[in-house]
C-alpha cells in the first residue's frame, strides 16, 4: 500500500501514529508544508486518503481539493471537524475511534467532579508554597451523594454515570430521546436538567444543534452552588457566559478539558481557584492513543483492502 498516498492534516505529534503510518503509505504531513495550498496542489492526484484528529478534519473546501479522496479516517471519537454530508455526497468514507477512550474520558471526567470540590489542584498548591506550616487547609466540599446530570448518554455518558454511581451519585440525563433500558431520570431539557442536579456534565457530540447548549440559561439554573464539568468540546459551552457566571459567582465552579479557541484560555479563569482547566487531554493516555492509532490504520488498511470497515461513520 506504499504507493497510496495518506494526508495527515492535524499537527503529526503522536510519533507511534505517524510511524504506523509511514510504514504502509505514503504520508503527506500538511502542517510541515509552509504553502499549504501549494503542497496540496502537488500531491492532490496521490492523496486517497485524509487522517484528522479533533481539531483538524476535512472540510468542504479540503475535500474539493481532493479529486481521489476515498476516506478520512479521524484519530478521535468526535466528527465536528469532518463535513459528514460533504463527504456522504461524494461517496467518501469516513471513520472515528469509538470506545477505545471511553474508559480514559470517564475517569477523568470523574477527576475533574474530585479536584473541583476537593480543591484538589489549590490543595497541592497551598503544600508547594509552604501555607500549611501557617494553618491548616480551608474546608472543602462533599462530592459523594451529589446529584450529576449528564447531557449526552451515549457511550462517554453512561460510563461516567456508572462512575458517579458508586459514588452513591443520583444520576439524571438529558438527550435527544429519553432512553427505555436506563433508569437515571430523563429531563426533556437542558435547563430542566440543570435546576435538579449539582453537577452537570457534557457528554454529548458536537453538532449544530448542541452548540452552546450549555448558555446564560442553563448556568443560571445550576446556580451558585453547581458545578460544571466539560469533556466534551469547547463550543458546547457559551465561554464568555460560563466566564461572566464564574467571575460573578453565579456559578459555584468549573471543570474543564475543552474550551471554545484551543489552545486559547479565557485569562480570567486563571486566577480562580475553584476552576480546573486542563488542556484537552482526557483521552491522553499511552494507552488509549496507542489503541486510537491502531484503529486509524486498521480502517485505513480494511478501506484498501476491500474489506469491511471496523468503525464506519458514512
Amino acid at each position: 500500500m506504499e504507493s497510496i498516498g495518506v494526508l495527515m492534516a492535524n499537527p503529526p505529534t503522536y510519533t507511534y501514529l505517524v510511524e504506523e503510518l509511514e510504514k504502509r503509505f505514503t504520508l503527506y504531513k500538511l502542517q510541515n508544508a509552509s504553502d499549504k495550498t501549494q503542497f496540496i496542489n502537488s500531491h492532490k492526484n496521490s492523496i486517497k486518503a485524509v487522517v484528522g484528529n479533533a481539531g483538524f478534519g476535512a472540510d468542504a473546501e479540503l475535500i474539493d481539493q481532493l479529486p481521489k479522496l476515498e476516506i478520512v479516517s479521524s484519530f478521535s471519537v468526535g466528527l465536528d471537524k469532518v463535513d459528514l454530508a460533504k463527504c456522504k455526497e461524494k461517496g467518501i468514507r469516513v471513520t472515528n475511534t469509538p470506545d477505545v477512550l471511553t474508559d480514559d474520558v470517564a475517569d477523568l471526567a470523574l477527576g475533574l467532579m474530585l479536584a473541583v470540590l476537593r480543591r484538589l489542584c489549590e490543595s497541592d498548591r497551598y503544600v508547594r508554597s509552604g501555607k500549611w506550616k501557617k494553618g491548616d487547609f480551608k474546608l472543602t466540599t462533599k462530592f459523594t451523594g451529589k446529584s450529576v446530570g449528564i447531557i449526552g448518554l451515549g457511550r462517554i455518558g453512561m460510563a461516567i454515570a456508572k462512575r458517579a454511581e458508586a459514588f452513591s451519585c443520583p444520576i439524571s440525563y438529558f438527550g435527544r430521546s429519553e432512553k427505555k433500558d436506563v433508569n437515571y431520570k430523563y429531563y426533556p431539557s437542558v435547563v430542566e436538567l440543570a435546576a435538579n442536579c449539582q453537577i452537570l456534565v457534557v457528554a454529548c457530540a458536537l453538532t449544530e444543534e448542541t452548540r452552546h447548549i450549555v448558555n446564560r440559561e442553563v448556568i443560571d439554573a445550576l446556580g451558585p452552588k453547581g458545578v460544571l464539568i466539560n469533556i466534551g468540546r469547547g463550543p458546547h459551552v457559551d465561554e464568555p457566559e460560563l466566564v461572566s457566571a464564574l467571575v460573578e459567582g453565579r456559578l459555584g465552579g468549573a471543570g474543564l478539558d475543552v474550551f471554545e479557541d484551543e489552545p486559547n484560555v479565557p485569562e480570567q479563569l486563571f486566577g480562580l481557584e475553584n476552576v480546573v482547566i486542563l488542556p484537552h487531554v482526557a483521552s491522553g493516555t499511552v494507552e488509549t492513543r496507542m489503541g486510537m492509532a491502531d484503529l486509524v490504520v486498521g480502517n485505513l488498511e480494511a478501506h484498501f483492502s476491500n474489506k469491511p470497515l471496523l468503525t464506519p461513520v458514512v
